[in-house]
Parts: C-alpha cells; structure tokens; sequence
C-alpha cells in the first residue's frame, strides 16, 4: 500500500479532539479510571456543561498543566442522556450491544466470561467514563475529589493506575513501544512507525480507503470523535515466572523464552534486532526500538510467527496475504494497576494486578475484534493452526507455542492462562463540540433542551 500524500491529508482539528487519542502519555504518571451511573439526565448535563472546559484536547495535551481529563460514554449512557433514536441507531451494531454481549467474538469464554466480570463492568450501570492523569498523585487529589461532587451521577467504579516504580508492565517488559503514526497529526513518527491515514482512527477524515468511514449521525456528534474498548485484565505473574522455570534449561534460557513469547526482551530490545542476547541500550532507544520488520525472518527464526507482538502487529509478515494490516491497526493506550509481585516470588500472593488495555479507532469490529479473534486467538492466518496468543490468548492449561530454530524448533505446550478478562466496556470517545452538543439535548422525560454555550472558534492550528 503506498503512503498517501501531504496534500491528501486534511489537518485535524487538534482543539476539538480529546487529547488521549492523539498524544502519548507521560513516561512516569498517576492516574485514574471512574465510571459514572446517570441517575438524573439533566443535572447530569448540567455537570457535563461544568466538566467540558477541563477537557484536555490535543491541542492542550503539552501544555503545562497539573493534570489531563478525558470524558467517554456507553450506549446506555447516550440513551439516558437523550441522543434521539435515529442517532443512537446510527452507531455500530457491536456498540450498541456492549462488550460483554460480543463475548463468543472476542473469546470471553471460560474464566473471562462476562458472568466472571468484576460489577459493574458489562452490567446496564456503566454510563459515563472518565479518564485522569497527573504526573503526581498530588495532582490527582483535585480533580477526582471534583469528580466526586458531580450531580445526577453516581460513581460506581473506580481504579487507580501509572508506570510501576520499574518502568515496565508487571510482567516485566518494557511497554508501549509500538504504536501507528496518524497522518496530520501534529507529533512527528518515530523510526518504524507505519504511516495511517487518521480516519482509521477519527470520524471525519479519510480512512485507508481515501474516504471517511461512516460515523454517527449526526456529524457533530461524530466528528472528531472515536470508538474506545476500556479492558480490565488479570495478570497471573508467579504463574508466568513459574512457567518459564519449569520450561527453561537454565536462568539465562528463562529470559530467552520470556523473549520468544512476547518478541522482545524485557528491556524492549525486539528480538529482530536482537536475537540472542538483551540490549537494554537498544531497548531505551526509541530512534531504534520500533525499527524493524519480518520480511528476512519469514520462518520466525528470530522472532516466532505466533509472538505476542508478531500477532499484534505482524508488519509486514502478511505481505502476499489477501489481508491489508493497515486496515486493521490498534490504537492503543495502556496502564498498569496492583501492587508489583516482588522479584523471585513464584507463589500469586492473592493481590489484584494487571493492565488496563484501551483501544481507539474508527471501527470496533474491523479493527479491536478483528485482531482479537484472528490475529490473538487464531493461529490460521500464521500458518499456525489452533495456537493462540501465548502471553494474552485464551489458553487454559492445553496452549501451545512453536519457537522455530535449527536444527530443531522448541514447542511450549501446556500454557495456562496468563492473563484473564476482570471485565470491559464499549464506549464512544466524542469530540469537544459532540459533548457540548449532548449538553444541549432535550431531557429523554421530555423536558426542554439545555441552553449550549458559545461555540468555541474555528480551529487555526
């Protein structure tokens, strides 16, 4: 697929898009995930009015600031808020259904069934979800004591996460290193960094196609505004440490192995670049870390076909494949929550901890389920079989890894589950003016509409 050009690229209208979309997050933060049940959808509104002029765009992301804000909304959530019929109709079909119902889709069996989900994630309460992060927990104390003085909603969930004091995911890997550079934004793309056109990812632009994908109606509800799967997930770390004893010949082959199940080492060196030994200074680099691809690897020598990243990403892997990859990117932001396991523990000491996983984009089926199903909880497309993820797949004690080498592959089997859905949700993200816009909707008892504050100026980025 050949790059689009500059001049095919519309700007995007930094001040309208909430700045979680576009900007990366600090390397070291403190933040906060709350859900909001609406109880009253006009003072509801009235809160929403109050909370709009602390949303963060894109354009304030770098701005000097104690902390960022961004607000989403479930399908319920838009219902009680009194989006009419045929716009609420006008969202995709997996949104209007919510995650938990897509569980045959994304894999959600067993112990990560919706019925083994944390409350209130996939149940009718989830509304409104609101996303805080500062670079200090001090900064924290503010706006969520703000947040807890909302009318006409009630909190309903709420958890903390940042960047543990390593620097890495609990499971010990450097994280976030990879990501799709949207044409047009305003940051410049780092070495490997594929270029994608942003309506992948926004409603309003030119998606791969060349053309806007469908968004809501009506287009100020849509534009500039984005899907977002919020995922709550388990991270059994004295099982994965414990794992990788059990399967290796010494303490050096536990760290290969750990590598040939993610695709890089701990340290985020890849292991295309480094296929036999860490480079922790590779790792740190983000000139270099991301720079790579499969086409002289096609075996999986170096980087296993069925790796945690190879799956997520496969680059150029499926190049003579009917499947275009651009079409199906992830946008992703992560954070971390619990306690560290201490190192050397092999025994789970009961504490909660994990990931939180979200995902933005122009499309929930084609783009966060399709690399869920296919890509994590397949192995087809690989020429792998059965085999699924062996770091987030749906294993449960039967999984399987192939680790080619010569003159003889390696083959993990017996993978347990690593990693376990506590629960999710499918929101929409909407632009700054979509949300000024819900404010001014008549109440769903049919009260009158809300009067909306000034429109805010014509974008002049």
């Amino acid at each position: 697929m050949s790059e689009p050009t500059a001049t095919a690229v519309p700007a995007l209208e930094l001040d309208d898009i909430q700045g979680t979309v576009l900007r990366r997050r600090p390397d070291d933060y403190h933040g906060v995930y709350l859900l909001y049940r609406i109880d009253d959808p006009a003072a509801a509104k009235r809160s929403l009015r109050e909370v709009l002029p602390k949303i963060t765009s894109a354009a304030d992301w770098e701005r000097p600031r104690p902390f960022t804000l961004n607000i989403a909304f479930t399908y319920q959530g838009l219902a009680r808020l009194g989006v009419p019929q045929d716009s609420l109709a006008s969202f995709s079909e997996e949104f209007r259904a919510g995650m938990a119902a897509r569980k045959e889709v994304l894999g959600d069996l067993g112990a990560n069934d919706p019925g083994n989900w944390v409350p209130p994630l996939g149940g009718p309460d989830v509304h409104i979800g609101v996303m805080i992060i500062a670079e200090t927990v001090e900064g924290l104390r503010e706006p969520v004591e703000a947040a807890g003085r909302l009318a006409g909603v009630s909190p309903v969930y709420r958890l903390d996460v940042g960047v543990p004091v390593t620097g890495h995911e609990h499971f010990g890997f450097r994280d976030g290193i990879s990501s799709p550079y949207l044409l047009g934004s305003a940051d410049r793309p780092l070495p490997g960094q594929d270029p994608v056109r942003p309506g992948e990812f926004l409603f309003g632009y030119p998606d791969e196609s060349g053309a806007p994908p469908k968004g809501p109606a009506p287009d100020v509800l849509g534009r500039n505004g984005c899907y977002l799967a919020f995922r709550q997930l388990h991270a059994d770390v004295a099982g994965f440490r414990r794992y990788l004893r059990d399967n290796a010949r010494s303490p050096e082959d536990e760290e290969l192995l750990a590598a040939k199940i993610v695709g890089r080492w701990r340290s985020g060196a890849p292991l295309a670049l480094a296929p036999e030994h860490d480079d922790p200074e590779l790792g740190a680099d983000p000139a270099r870390n991301n720079d790579f691809l499969y086409h002289d690897d096609p075996r999986g020598l170096r980087v296993p076909r069925g790796a945690h990243i190879r799956r997520a990403n496969p680059r150029d892997s499926l190049t003579d494949s009917v499947v275009v990859t651009g079409i199906h990117r992830v946008l992703r932001r992560g954070a971390a929550y619990g306690p560290l396991l201490p190192d050397g523990v092999l025994e789970d000491d009961g504490a909660e901890r994990g990931i939180i996983f979200v995902f933005m984009g122009a499309s929930l089926s084609r783009q966060f389920e399709f690399v869920q199903q296919v890509w994590l909880n397949d192995g087809d497309f690989a020429g792998l079989g059965a085999e699924r993820d062996p770091l987030v797949g749906n294993n449960d004690g039967t999984g399987v890894h192939t680790v080619p080498a010569l003159p003889v592959r390696r083959r993990l089997t017996g993978l347990p589950r690593f990693v376990t859905v506590r629960g999710g949700e499918y929101c929409f993200l909407p632009g700054l003016t979509a949300i000024e816009w819900l404010t001014a909707l008549p109440d769903p008892d049919g009260g009158p509409p809300a009067t909306p504050r000034p429109t805010r100026p014509e974008n002049d980025t």
